[in-house]
């Protein structure tokens, strides 16, 4: 069991509200068994101490029957008390990046120069991360995939979305997902990611091969099914055929929509019953209506249009809409190769109009709904102990303080995954 006092400002975040941070000032949290007993004031941390130790010296290791809407029903016997003061610093939750395409081989900064000279973004660029993806091997495929989580996570992300989509065969797209799930429950299958180059002439048969093929091979391997629905990828109507399989067989629908062009994919997305539809660069009133009332989350991705010039959406205008709003890395080689959240919450401050308690909201609490996950993005009791120490008092350093390094430690489940003090 650990306490952890010294707290400036604890962010503990309601799961249903934008911007809803529930900031508690001077504040502590108990932890056992990698979750989160009791989160409050400091100058209640020892009355919550004695709920759960009674006057012993040792507490209780938990099970999920154990905490009932955020209250601690029952605890016996185990683990000494271990007490972390961090003399004001403040605590958020850990980040949720609900959106990622962490497994491929290759570079493409030269593609990446070209854009900044001038030269304008189109989808195509993708296949020469396929050419590299398809010709690596998986040992070169998980390496990399490691070494970018293991970036993001001394950047303060704990919980991840990756998707595969740079093999677009049948075997390539299997064994991204046997990869993505040795390292997250949070794995998406977007064979429909662009039409390979093999059927660039009869694009209508790889949409078969991955509705016929892929599609049910990937079936259990796969918990979310993804499209890029967009002008040089997939129309809506193959689209909607692809989604459908996906739902048939159990996989929860996502959508990339409308990045370059202003479509029907949000208005798509909302119909299909998606969870996130992700980019809504170019959003209609109408679309936003529609995405609000199906209470489809959406995702925006701040580092993209940093990186392909495209422009920023108002996300006051999300906002007043009604629609619920998520923020992510969509860390990839081409359009964004950032996995950095505190650089996302930045450009969405300055950029995308949110305030800075909507985009630490969105980067955590609104990750976790795109992802249907209640145990992360807050830390009130019964979530995982998936939390954020910064060197700072308070969370708005995030964006008062752009390209600093603000994470000072990272605690996934109750553990140390990443120490970024100066090693002594």
């Amino acid at each position: 069991m650990q306490l952890i006092t010294g707290i400036s400002e604890l962010v503990v975040n309601d799961l249903d509200s934008l911007g809803a941070l529930g900031v508690i000032d001077d504040a502590a949290v108990l932890i056992d068994d990698g979750r989160i007993l009791w989160s409050g004031p400091s100058a209640q941390a020892d009355s919550a101490v004695k709920d759960h130790l009674g006057d012993r010296s040792t507490s209780s290791s938990l099970d999920d029957d154990d905490i009932e809407n955020g209250t601690l029903t029952s605890a016996s016997g185990g683990v000494e008390l271990e007490t972390i003061d961090l003399g004001g610093k403040a605590v958020i939750p850990g980040f949720v990046d609900s959106h990622n395409h962490l497994i491929f081989a290759g570079d493409r900064s030269e593609e990446f120069a070209a854009r900044m000279a001038g030269q304008k973004y189109s989808a195509g660029g993708i296949a020469t991360t396929v050419a590299a993806t398809r010709a690596a091997g998986d040992e070169e495929l998980e390496a990399n995939l490691v070494h970018l989580m293991s970036q993001a996570t001394r950047q303060g992300t704990t919980t991840f979305e990756v998707k595969s989509g740079y093999g677009l065969t049948l075997e390539d797209e299997l064994r991204a997902l046997r990869i993505i799930n040795r390292h997250t429950p949070e794995s998406t299958l977007i064979a429909a990611h662009v039409v390979p180059p093999e059927f660039k002439e009869n694009p209508q048969a790889y949409v078969d091969l991955v509705v016929d093929e892929i599609i049910p091979a990937a079936t259990g391997q796969a918990k979310w099914i993804d499209v890029f629905c967009e002008k040089g990828a997939f129309t809506e109507d193959q689209t909607r055929r692809i989604i459908e399989a996906g739902k048939a067989v159990g996989m929860k629908p996502r959508l990339h929509a409308n990045q370059l062009t202003d479509g029907g994919a949000l208005k798509l997305g909302a119909e299909l019953g998606c969870v996130s539809v992700d980019h809504a660069t170019f959003a209609s009133d109408e679309d936003l209506e529609a995405l609000a009332e199906a209470g489809t989350v959406v995702t925006l991705l701040p580092s993209i249009e940093f990186s392909t010039r495209q422009p920023y959406p108002d996300a006051r205008r999300y906002v007043e809409a009604g629609v619920s709003l998520a923020i992510a890395t969509d860390c990839n080689p081409g359009s964004g190769f950032s996995n950095s959240i505190p650089f996302t919450i930045a450009i969405g401050v300055r950029d995308m109009h949110f305030t800075v308690e909507q985009a630490v909201w969105a980067v955590t609490a609104g990750g976790a709904n795109a992802l249907q996950r209640t145990d992360v993005g807050h830390l009130g009791a019964g979530a995982r102990a998936d939390l954020i120490i910064l060197d700072a008092p308070s969370y708005r350093h995030l964006a008062y303080r752009p390209g600093v390094q603000l994470v000072e430690r990272v605690y996934s489940g109750g553990e140390l995954v990443a120490d970024n003090r100066p090693q002594v």
